[in-house]
């Protein structure tokens, strides 16, 4: 069964990436999927130089200028050397070399360029970090993006946020449900609209409708309660609402097929990650019971269009519970077609892996349920005990 471990850049520069290699394969993983296009966060990194880490916005590699020279948008230079060498390392202990790499959330171009992130019901552009996946030139800048990190020789360009994204508050004090969290993410930009209008949805319709919805919640009256699902967005939102949702589908499908053909183009292969398995699941590992394929499309993700344009699919199985796990993979392989490749993408540690046994249940599982390969998030952000129980998870 093929293996990798997630890497940050942070991770290779603070340790060493000898010593990050020899440790990972003396773990028996077949590969390193590396972090070479990251976004802000602030990480407490339990065997870093240092133990609270801040990342930033970057690409952790030169640009090249034949990609970029002519394009509005670029990522921010990262640490440009950390991967010198890195495809010669790899192939010298007989590792792949996978390039994670995050789309679609940007913060640094956000605030440079705020046309290009998504815009609400109200025509807030209140998410600096979310860029519209229907604008041209963030159409242009995720082509550009995939082909720079397929000319460093990876295996794959393991893509992450190429899609819409949920509604993120750092405070909120007003209840909102989850259907009104899902009709306040909606985005409401020229773009989106004229997209859904060409595929004959009335875009104003919608967009008034959420306003009207989520604006009486935040005034005070008391939001839906329940998963969303599209029978009951139907019926608390209206088919106006729901065939706007549909449309969004349409713009993140054409997007992965040119990354898609891009990488392809450069001599690699994509794997696609659809984030929905971490909304369901990141803080706890206990994930509402719709299954993560399932509820995709609330993210514009279509996996059976995807699954004739991409190779690879990763599944975030952010679940304690292996039967869940297992449940997860499978659908995504009924959904994206069973001669595609699935990676299942599970956590060796807190919240969902509390034991080396729950470990090895879940990889387990993930395998029964017809999983290809298993990856492991992420080298930096756990112990070294905890990363211990992957030979066993393996094995």
């Amino acid at each position: 069964m093929d293996s990798s471990v997630y890497v940050f850049a942070e991770d290779l520069r603070s340790e060493g990436r000898e010593k990050v290699l020899d440790r990972l394969r003396g773990y028996g993983v077949g590969g390193v999927t590396v972090g070479v296009v990251h976004h802000r966060t602030r990480d407490v990194t339990p065997h870093g130089l240092s133990r609270l880490t801040l990342r930033h916005d970057g690409a952790h590699f030169p640009l090249p200028e034949d990609l970029f020279g002519e394009l509005r948008l670029r990522p921010a230079p990262g640490y440009l050397d950390v991967l010198d060498g890195m495809r010669e390392a790899c192939s010298s202990r007989g590792m792949k070399f996978h390039g994670w790499t995050v789309f679609l959330r940007n913060e640094a171009i956000g605030v440079a360029h705020p046309d290009v992130t998504v815009r609400n019901c109200f025509g807030d552009r209140g998410y600096p970090t979310d860029l519209c996946p229907a604008h041209p030139d963030v159409r242009l800048y995720a082509v550009a993006l995939a082909k720079a990190v397929a000319r460093l020789g990876v295996d794959s360009v393991v893509a992450e946020s190429l899609h819409y994204r949920p509604l993120k508050a750092e405070r909120s004090f007003v209840p909102l449900g989850p259907m009104d969290a899902y009709l306040m993410a909606l985005c409401f930009c020229d773009y989106c609209m004229r997209r859904a209008d060409d595929l004959g949805v009335n875009a104003e319709v919608a967009r008034d409708e959420c306003s009207r919805i989520v604006g009486a919640v935040l005034d005070g009256e008391q939001p839906a309660q329940g998963e969303v699902t599209r029978a009951a967005l139907t019926a608390y939102a209206g088919p106006d609402v729901v065939n706007y949702a549909r449309a969004r589908s349409e713009t993140v499908t054409s997007l992965v097929s040119e990354v898609s053909a891009a990488v392809a183009a450069e001599g690699s292969q994509l794997t696609f990650i659809d984030a929905t398995g971490a909304v369901k699941g990141y803080k706890h590992g206990l994930p509402s019971p719709g299954l993560a394929a399932h509820d995709a499309w609330q993210l514009g993700v279509d996996l059976v269009a995807l699954g004739d344009l991409v190779p690879s699919f990763g599944v975030l199985a952010y679940a304690r519970d292996a039967a869940r796990v297992a449940d997860d993979v499978a659908a995504y392989l009924r959904s994206v077609g069973k001669d595609r490749e699935v990676r299942a993408v599970v956590r060796p540690g807190h919240p969902d892996s509390d034991t080396a046994d729950r470990l090895i249940a879940k990889v387990r599982g993930a395998k029964a349920a017809g999983a290809a390969a298993v990856d492991f998030y992420a080298y930096g952000l756990v112990p070294y005990l905890t990363l211990d129980r992957i030979p066993s998870a393996l094995s």
